[in-house]
């Protein structure tokens, strides 16, 4: 493969590197797939533990002469990656994951009402790991076991978002990626590029049973709660 990627800017390669830094962080394995066309690079990861997907746009120098769509290693994307001269190097494609199969729709997202503001998601976060840490601490030491605290865990991060259908953990996903950070009256030039449709800056978005909440820094997008399977039981179908 080798094939040369040119970023429009510095700042695009170092957002890059912040995030394929995050994927590697949680599973140094992790596998992130990329679609480009256009004058885009979409990065698709899934970190373990948050059942979500995390989806990073970047703006290229000059669209790309032909379509790009394979499965990758994030570390090898990394590794590759020259913020100095804006560029990186597509590394080898590797057997994907069954979650590389399942992107979510490219368009047909519309917006969905009740979401709060950042502030607010980051102080149900904040309460949120709060709990979770009180929990645990008053659990007797023959209860401290993983199982319990798994099931602690799924009860607090399965609560759903004021008056919207957002588990907590897809929030939880989005600020532990740097997703959620001030936004600025100016989206910077760096912010990813809009699906067809999309509100700016922070918006929750539906389409058929996927959820999505985006922002100027990303997006992680999930299966709508109480569709079965999850992310790793669906049909697989390319996007």
């Amino acid at each position: 493969m080798n094939d040369q990627l040119r970023f429009a800017d510095s700042g695009e390669a170092a957002d890059l590197a912040a995030f394929l830094g995050r994927l590697v962080h949680y599973d140094r394995a992790a596998a992130v797939r990329l679609q480009a066309g256009g004058g885009a690079l979409a990065v698709f990861g899934r970190p373990p533990s948050f059942d979500i997907l995390a989806i990073r746009t970047v703006r290229l120098a000059a669209p790309v002469a032909m379509p790009l769509d394979l499965t990758v290693s994030a570390g090898e994307l990394l590794e590759s990656v020259d913020e100095a001269s804006a560029e990186a190097t597509v590394p080898g494609p590797v057997t994907g994951p069954p979650w590389a199969g399942v992107l979510p729709p490219r368009g047909g997202w519309r917006q969905v009402p009740g979401l709060p503001g950042p502030e607010a998601m980051g102080a149900a976060v904040a309460a949120a790991v709060a709990e979770f840490r009180a929990r645990d601490e008053a659990l007797p030491p023959q209860h401290r076991t993983r199982s319990e605290r798994d099931r602690i865990g799924r009860e607090i991060w399965s609560r759903t978002l004021g008056d919207t259908e957002l588990p907590l953990r897809a929030v939880h996903a989005a600020q532990s990626l740097g997703f959620l950070r001030p936004v600025r009256a100016a989206v910077p030039a760096s912010a990813p590029a809009p699906l067809p449709g999309d509100p700016a800056p922070v918006a929750l978005l539906a389409a058929g049973t996927w959820l999505r909440l985006r922002t100027p820094y990303g997006s992680v997008a999930m299966r709508r709660p109480g569709v079965t399977g999850g992310l790793g039981a669906l049909q697989v179908r390319p996007v």
